[in-house]
């Protein structure tokens, strides 16, 4: 008599290699999102409108803009806690007012957590008018291990930013300041409490060529496995009619 499971057996392998083609599509969707906003990169930096149409966002999502205007510390948001270096630390967002203009929202980059309170950091406020350049980022999207965020309480676990555009009176409308890494400039950044941000680049995970591998190698191998339990019952059945035959 057969296993009980052989019949079931073969489901594996095959959706192993339908999960492996599933793969080979999303790299591909992957690859050229990635080559779009990398294109998007290296083109000169845009002045923002006086008026941000939100839906519009998604176009010009990683695009390099600049806008000016004056920081509302005051309305300074803290979103963590994040990690950088392996230093537990914040995302500092402050309402970036436009004279003639909307306000927008600035991710000015991290600070360290000791530096919580503004009056850690005098430096890290700068006063008059700014010019902040960075990247034109879409609304972030939140993940179901991150707690809502607690406002009333100056708690932000995530950036929701139609939840912060609101409590600002600011445009939902997101710019990533970014900074050429140095590491004599960011230790002494870190050291007096002023934020800075991370690079120009596009920091997509793209890990679907590991899925492929692993999605295909179960397939074969379990196809293997199949073969091997396919055949084996054949064997047995083939040696114990020979034995019968030199009884």
């Amino acid at each position: 008599m057969a296993p009980a499971s052989s019949s079931s057996v073969p489901i594996i392998p095959i959706t192993a290699f339908i999960l492996g083609s599933w793969q080979v599509q999303r790299l591909g969707w992957k690859s050229e999102l990635i080559a779009k906003f990398e294109d998007r990169l290296v083109r000169d930096p845009l002045p923002l409108p006086p008026t941000i149409d939100p839906e519009a966002v998604h176009d010009f999502d990683f695009r390099r803009v600049y806008a000016t205007g004056h920081f509302r510390h005051d309305q300074e948001m803290l979103v963590g806690p994040r990690m950088r270096d392996g230093a537990d630390g914040y995302m500092v967002i402050t309402p970036l007012e436009r004279k003639g203009g909307s306000t927008i929202l600035v991710n000015r980059g991290w600070i360290d957590k000791k530096h919580r309170s503004q009056r850690t950091r005098p430096d890290g406020l700068p006063t008059g008018e700014v010019t902040v350049e960075g990247l034109l980022r879409e609304p972030w999207k939140k993940n179901m291990f991150t707690p809502e965020n607690r406002p009333e309480r100056g708690d932000f676990f995530f950036p929701d930013v139609k939840q912060m555009a609101q409590l600002t009176g600011s445009q939902p409308v997101w710019v990533e300041a970014t900074m050429e890494p140095e590491f004599m400039q960011m230790v002494d950044y870190e050291a007096r409490g002023i934020p800075y941000g991370r690079a120009a680049e596009v920091n997509l995970r793209n890990n679907h060529a590991q899925y492929i591998f692993t999605w295909y190698g179960l397939c074969l191998a379990t196809s293997i496995m199949l073969f091997m339990v396919v055949k084996k019952p054949s064997s047995d059945i083939a040696r114990r009619v020979a034995r019968s035959k030199n009884i």
